[in-house]
């Protein structure tokens, strides 16, 4: 199998917080990375700000320090490692001052096609970014920016994010990046629906009994323990990742692969969500283990109320899922590390097999994370004599083994992302409206919390969550599929 490649053009890359957690841990071993697979094109650079003050040369001692930590075990000792340093840069700035804007100013050049602006620092600094880029006459039409979340904390603070980038850069510009979606597996997931015939025409009310999507997480606050209390499980995870895969897993077949139609069929899903009734939601903390503190404890906050786990069931009010419940799941502290969307289709209407009493349903899995992958478990008969005696097996893809040696050296998601920014592709990145009709679905669930006191149940460490997260299912004759590591 060979890959087709979209080559890119040059560019520049200025990376806001280029001396953070993030830049070390995923921007710059991901651009090394891309640079070793002959994607980073002659003229293409670096450029790290931020305010700490250090020289070109510090610079790049801590950027190899963090390649050989956090590269993926890619050589540093052929000469690769010193040919990619090469074309870094840095200037030590202020974001709401005026030091190091000339310099930057001065390092920018004329001749690249594409200049691109990561900001990986707190959102409070966006606006600040955005304005003196334009001021310094850093923002043309060419440019664009990239922003991590959190988008806004509920709907009113999104707009106003919104609306302060969009002072200065045009919506086309701006790439609002949630790593979930740079996955191999979730954009397998647009091909498995549409590219084959046989999903499609099943993939409704009609076949489908219900959708299950987990992402669930071994650790605890650790280090993000004010940031945390003050998000928590809502506002961290559902609101963006799990509801980004959400509407992947139920949007109506765009009228093309375009950055556009993706999009807009994605806001579709979201204006369609249901109201979330109390009753259908469980909300947890997560108690002390033999290893590590309780949340409250982590967070620094002994009555705390914020959530680290969440469930519930939504539905979704268009032709295609009216009826057909779609159970969210997400905590942290959890019996395993696992992400994993889960389609279960509906029993069969007439069983030939008389004498088998089991309710043998075929269930479609797309792992996330770890070991990505696809499962199909179909039902056979089980070999041997003895009559016509089903059972359950699964089609099982693996990516590293169905593609082997033939399928490269898949980018991690930040590595894909980064490099669509620079190609100018939207596709995998959030717009503003459907950042805003996000929170706008949220925010009630929220507020309803405040307004009623709710306080989170307490679930063990290295558990699946809650008891009542089961109740939630069992109470419609379900149950959670197993959280695997």
């Amino acid at each position: 199998m060979v890959s087709r490649i979209i080559p890119v053009e040059a560019f520049d890359l200025v990376i806001f917080g280029g001396t953070g957690d993030l830049a070390r841990r995923k921007i710059l071993p991901g651009l090394f990375r891309r640079y070793c697979a002959g994607q980073m094109p002659d003229g293409a650079r670096v450029i790290g700000a931020a305010r700490s003050d250090m020289d070109a040369a510090g610079y790049k001692d801590m950027v190899a320090d963090a390649i050989r930590e956090f590269g993926g075990g890619r050589s540093c000792e052929d000469g690769t490692l010193d040919a990619f340093l090469d074309r870094l840069h840095y200037v030590a700035i202020d974001a709401r001052g005026e030091t190091g804007w000339s310099e930057l100013t001065d390092l920018m050049r004329d001749s690249v096609q594409v200049r691109a602006y990561y900001f990986s620092v707190a959102p409070s600094l966006f606006g600040d970014l955005a304005e003196r880029l334009h001021s310094h006459g850093l923002a043309d039409d060419q440019s664009r920016i990239v922003v991590e979340k959190p988008f806004g904390r509920d709907l009113q603070t999104a707009r106003a994010l919104n609306a302060s980038l969009a002072e200065h850069f045009d919506e086309s510009q701006i790439y609002r990046i949630d790593h979930y979606l740079g996955k191999e597996t979730v954009q397998n997931l647009m091909a498995v629906r549409f590219g084959n015939t046989l999903f499609e025409p099943l993939w409704n009310a009609q076949y489908v009994d219900h959708i299950q999507i987990t992402v669930a997480e071994t650790v605890g606050v650790g280090g993000r323990g004010e940031y945390y209390d003050k998000s928590g499980a809502m506002r961290d995870m559902v609101q963006n990742h799990l509801m980004q895969l959400l509407c992947l897993i139920a949007m109506e077949p765009p009228a093309k692969f375009d950055p556009g139609a993706v999009r807009d069929e994605k806001l579709k899903v979201i204006r369609a969500l249901d109201k979330v009734e109390p009753h259908h939601i469980v909300r947890g903390q997560y108690a002390a283990g033999p290893d590590n503190p309780d949340f409250r404890e982590a967070v620094g906050d002994a009555r705390s109320k914020t959530e680290s786990f969440v469930a519930m069931k939504v539905g979704i009010s268009n032709w295609r899922w009216a009826g057909i419940p779609f159970y969210l799941r997400t905590g942290k502290r959890m019996s395993a590390r696992s992400s994993e969307i889960t389609v279960v289709f509906k029993a069969r209407n007439h069983s030939i097999f008389e004498e088998d009493g089991e309710d043998h349903r075929n269930v479609l899995s797309i792992r996330l994370q770890p070991n990505e992958g696809i499962t199909m478990k179909v039902t056979i008969k089980e070999p041997g004599p003895g009559g016509m005696r089903l059972v359950d097996v699964p089609l099982d893809m693996s990516f590293a083994e169905a593609l082997g040696e033939d399928g490269g050296d898949p980018p991690d998601a930040y590595e894909r992302l980064i490099m669509d920014v620079i190609r100018g592709n939207q596709t995998l990145f959030m717009r503003g409206d459907e950042v805003e009709a996000a929170w706008a679905w949220t925010d009630p669930i929220i507020d309803g919390w405040t307004a009623r006191g709710d306080v989170p149940k307490p679930y063990d460490s290295g558990s699946n969550g809650p008891t009542d997260a089961d109740q939630l299912l069992a109470r419609d004759g379900r149950i959670w599929r197993e959280v695997r590591p």
